[in-house]
């Protein structure tokens, strides 16, 4: 009962349905009610003046009812207009069933639009009124009841009507605060998913961003990486041949066979610098370390840099040896050519000793020279752009997990000690 059905259903095409019984219902219960007065008016005695008068309330209410179709479009829920509308239309509708019982079925339509007229503290008194008007012209003598008896039936259907209202009153205005608290959630899902649509679309840019930003720095990453490989392969190579070439020259005169020595190792060096550099580019493991292991490869390395250079040089291996991944062989591997380059190239030391050591789930490795040292903190930062010296090896450790450390001190030599991840070769 009352307008709550709008709401509680909720639907397009429910309210579509619901407008137009509120457009033409009363039209259609007005029209049905007078022929039902004027074929019953022998049937309840109607006499002429009641006749006449229900002609001109008749009239009235359509006029009444063509004022409000015309009206209601442009009147809000509840507004006075509305209230007065239905005021009128309540009391047309008793004076009717006071000349003829029969006009109840005009006046019922104030039980199913008292939510939708009326604020929700005059809801209940519209649909009493209506209780009473219905009561009255179903007691079994019009209005006013003419007997005891009709009274008596008066009170009874009146205390049914009225029950019967409120009941389905409270019921409609239940589900309308429901439908209200329905709406209310759509309402707060859809700005919901608007902020969600926002977001995701904030996330597909920043998405973009960082594609954009890991490109750049894979890129980055692989210009430090070659640049590395170049310093460790090129440059060292580039050096040893030097120094070959330059022993070569000044035994030349007095020694030919030592300087055809030097030529020779020179002419070697600048063989494996090439394929080094080669292999570099194509980011494959180092020649070294494709039929030997690390501890193969650093015991060639080491002797063959000791028969370059002059300087005693020792390698050890503590610790039960293991199959590594080649990306962890081949950084202790440059790490230990660079720190060895670093001692023939800076430390001007007699002795230099190479330990690798694996200990359990990490392995390190240490080179240790003799020579005249330096003040670590004197060195100014790696930058990433400069050389490549304890900086590179650094960040190659950094790359999988590890760290470099330097201990040297100005005439007591140098320690490089590198700590990484021992990773098994897949």
């Amino acid at each position: 009962m009352g307008g709550g059905g709008v709401a509680v259903r909720g639907g397009t095409t429910v309210e579509q349905r619901y407008e137009q019984f509120y457009r033409y219902g009363p039209y259609t219960f007005l029209g049905i009610a007078v022929v039902m007065a004027a074929l019953s008016s022998g049937l309840v005695g109607m006499s002429h003046a009641d006749l006449y008068a229900a002609g001109i309330l008749a009239s009235a209410a359509g006029a009444l009812q063509l004022w409000w179709g015309r009206t209601r479009s442009g009147v809000a829920p509840r507004a006075r207009a509305g209230q007065a509308y239905y005021v009128l239309r309540t009391v047309l509708g008793f004076a009717l069933c006071w000349c003829n019982p029969f006009f109840s079925v005009y006046a019922i339509i104030g039980y199913f639009d008292a939510a939708v007229l009326l604020p929700g503290r005059f809801v209940r008194a519209g649909l009493l009124c209506t209780a009473v008007t219905m009561a009255g012209a179903q007691s079994g003598s019009g209005m006013p009841p003419a007997s005891l008896t009709n009274w008596a039936a008066f009170g009874a259907l009146f205390v049914l009507h009225a029950s019967l209202s409120l009941l389905f009153g409270n019921l409609a205005a239940r589900e309308a605060e429901k439908a209200r608290r329905q709406t209310e959630t759509i309402g707060e899902l859809e700005r919901t998913n608007t902020r969600l649509e926002q977001a995701l679309a904030e996330n597909a840019a920043l998405h973009a961003q960082l594609l954009v930003q890991a490109r750049e720095a894979g890129v980055a990453d692989e210009r430090r990486r070659l640049a590395a490989e170049i310093h460790d392969t090129l440059a060292q190579g580039l050096t040893g041949i030097i120094a070959q070439l330059q022993a070569a020259t000044s035994t030349a005169d007095a020694d030919p066979s030592l300087a055809r020595e030097h030529l020779d190792r020179a002419a070697g060096l600048a063989r494996h610098s090439l394929g080094e550099a080669r292999r570099s580019v194509h980011n494959l493991v180092p020649a070294a370390l494709e039929d030997d292991d690390l501890p193969g490869a650093l015991t060639k390395t080491v002797t063959r840099w000791a028969e370059r250079t002059g300087v005693r040089a020792g390698f050890t291996v503590t610790g039960v040896v293991e199959p590594l991944h080649d990306e962890v062989g081949a950084t202790l591997l440059r790490i230990a050519e660079e720190s060895l380059a670093n001692a023939a190239r800076h430390a001007g030391a007699s002795r230099v000793g190479v330990t690798l050591s694996y200990m359990g789930d990490e392995i390190t490795l240490d080179v240790r020279d003799d020579g005249r040292g330096f003040d670590p903190d004197a060195l100014p930062p790696y930058s990433g752009s400069g050389g490549f010296g304890l900086g590179g090896m650094r960040s190659r450790a950094e790359r999988i997990a590890g760290t470099v450390t330097v201990e040297s001190e100005p005439g007591l030599g140098t320690a490089v000690s590198a700590r990484v991840p021992l990773v098994h070769r897949g």
